[in-house]
């Protein structure tokens, strides 16, 4: 564990001390922008066609089934080996792969963006992770950093879960803004997504690079109409 989060405690305490870099790096606190971008949301609000908890929930659900959320989760995990084994070739493969495997320029803003800032928090903060290394002179997409941090010291299930869990929250608050919902509709369309998060977060443990991949043409083309959307309040 880096020397800034040593914890002085009981042993217990001790073997869940990757719980707090994990919590802080997903907190909507950590300086990732993340609150700025509604991945083609806004556009699909802007249409009519999400407009309650409902709709909301099964939007969020194919980003992580068969969309980006999906294909970050896969990024992930094989970022969180490569880190982890020191295979700096695979680490490698698995970041160019990522910065391609975008549908629109918005979304590759979004990750691009918050994985720069990602980078630029976490080895200030939490220096001694493997992002220290691989992250240097390099575009680290949002997962990819993530899963480089998360190699030091947290379990890759955990990770996964977590991140999964922050991309449904960040997006389900901006539907509680954009439709708008009540926050307590927020929290229902949550506890709603919840057996997905669990599910594909598992999913993606088990899936190798050769089958990562989208399929979500409706939420590509949402984010490509947003593009030009004449009012905006995010920037995907």
């Amino acid at each position: 564990m880096p020397a800034a989060t040593t914890i002085r405690a009981g042993s217990r305490m001790r073997d869940l001390g990757w719980l707090l870099p994990l919590g802080t790096w997903l907190s909507p606190a950590y300086p990732v922008g993340a609150f700025s971008y509604s991945h083609g949301l806004e556009w699909t609000v802007e249409t009519g066609r999400v407009t309650n908890v409902a709709d909301l929930a099964d939007y969020v659900a194919t980003v992580l089934e068969a969309g980006a959320g999906w294909a970050d989760l896969v990024l992930l995990a094989a970022a969180w080996r490569a880190a982890r084994t020191g295979d700096d070739d695979g680490f490698e493969q698995v970041r160019e792969l990522a910065e391609a495997l975008r549908g629109t320029s918005e979304t590759a803003l979004e990750t691009t963006q918050q994985g720069a800032s990602f980078v630029l928090a976490t080895r200030a903060a939490w220096p001694g992770t493997p992002l220290d290394r691989l992250a240097d002179g390099k575009v680290l997409t949002y997962p990819v950093a993530f899963g480089a941090a998360a190699a030091g010291e947290i379990p890759l299930d955990a990770a996964l879960l977590g991140f999964a869990q922050a991309v449904a929250a960040n997006l389900v608050s901006a539907g509680v803004r954009l439709i708008p919902l009540g926050q307590t509709d927020g929290q229902r369309t949550l506890a709603r997504l919840a057996p997905v998060i669990a599910r594909i977060a598992e999913a993606a443990e088990a899936t190798s690079l050769d089958d990562v991949g989208t399929a979500a043409p409706t939420i590509d083309l949402s984010s490509m109409r947003h593009e030009t959307q004449y009012t905006r309040l995010f920037r995907s």
